[in-house]
Order: structure tokens, then C-alpha cells, then sequence
């Protein structure tokens, strides 16, 4: 595993294009919270992303999929688990992956942007699934299919060039 968290281009790859549901730890109802924002791109990608969050498994529904009070509830076939939790969560959230990988068919342990835990990871990869930390798959899968234009990169929205100063003909008013 190693301490750089280096993954190659082909594993990420790999990982999304083999992938087709994704059990979301800690998504979030709210428009505003990351975990939302990455669930609904993701589902726009066709991923099918199933919310899992004990405090909103009362609200019923996340951006069209019933959520889910923990892993065990998820219907199976789950290739990747993504834990948007903190890294202190991430080892039971992993425990709990590991002990129903064969019922679910859980390959993948993905552990968002900001969250590492080598004790889950070396548990995870000892069992057999493949491991991912500090990550987002959504910012991964516009990084290698080349989709940050959503953004205004590489569009000249964004640019980290000067503006050019408006002629007086260009100014409003």
C-alpha cells in the first residue's frame, strides 16, 4: 500500500468502467453537501448510486433512491462501496464491507476526498478488495475522461490569464 497513495490512471479506469452500482456511506439529502453533488453526478454518468445513511433512511428517498440505514440493508449486486464519512469511520464502515463482500459482491472499498485509513485499507486488502483513498470518483472520472469542462476548464472561462481591458466601444453604457 505504501504510505504516497499513488494510483495509476488504468486502476481508477478500471475501477469506474467495471463498476455499476455504488453503496454511498453518508450521503447527504442536502443540495448543498458534497456527497449530493457527487451522488447525482455519478447517476448522471449512469452509475447507479444507493444511499446509505442512517440518520436519513426516515427520509425515504436520495435524488430517486431509497436510502439505505447501512450496508446490510443495500440490494445486492454493490461492486464499490464509497465511504463519505471521516477517516475515524472509515474502519467499521470497511469491517462492515468486508463481512458481507460475498452477499453484496463488493469489490471496491473507495474512501472519498480527505479520508485515509491504512488499518481499513490493509483489512480491506487482506480480505481481497481493491482499495482507493483520499479520492473523489466523481473528480476522478472527469479527470480521465476529460469531462472538467463542466467546470469552464480548458473552455476559457477559467483561465489564469489577465483579462483583456475592454475597448471603449465594448463597455456597457
Amino acid at each position: 500500500m505504501g504510505t504516497t497513495l499513488r494510483y495509476s490512471d488504468a486502476l481508477i479506469a478500471g475501477i469506474l468502467r467495471r463498476v455499476r452500482t455504488i453503496a454511498m456511506v453518508g450521503a447527504s439529502p442536502n443540495w448543498k453537501r458534497p456527497s449530493n453533488f457527487a451522488m447525482k453526478y455519478l447517476q448522471e454518468k449512469g452509475y447507479r448510486v444507493i444511499p446509505v445513511n442512517p440518520r436519513a433512511a426516515a427520509a425515504g428517498a436520495i435524488l430517486g433512491e431509497r436510502v439505505c440505514a447501512s450496508l446490510a440493508e443495500v440490494p445486492a449486486p454493490v461492486e464499490m462501496v464509497d465511504i463519505f464519512r471521516g477517516s475515524d469511520a472509515a474502519l467499521e464502515t470497511t469491517r462492515e464491507a468486508i463481512r458481507l463482500r460475498v452477499e453484496k459482491g463488493f469489490e471496491v472499498v473507495w474512501m472519498q476526498l480527505g479520508v485515509r485509513n491504512d488499518e481499513a485499507a490493509a483489512e480491506a486488502e487482506a480480505a481481497g478488495l481493491t482499495v482507493i483513498m483520499n479520492r473523489c470518483p466523481k473528480i476522478e472520472y472527469g479527470r480521465i475522461w476529460g469531462e472538467l469542462g463542466w467546470g469552464g476548464f480548458d473552455r476559457g472561462v477559467i483561465s489564469s490569464r489577465w483579462p483583456r481591458p475592454l475597448k471603449r466601444d465594448e463597455r456597457a453604457g
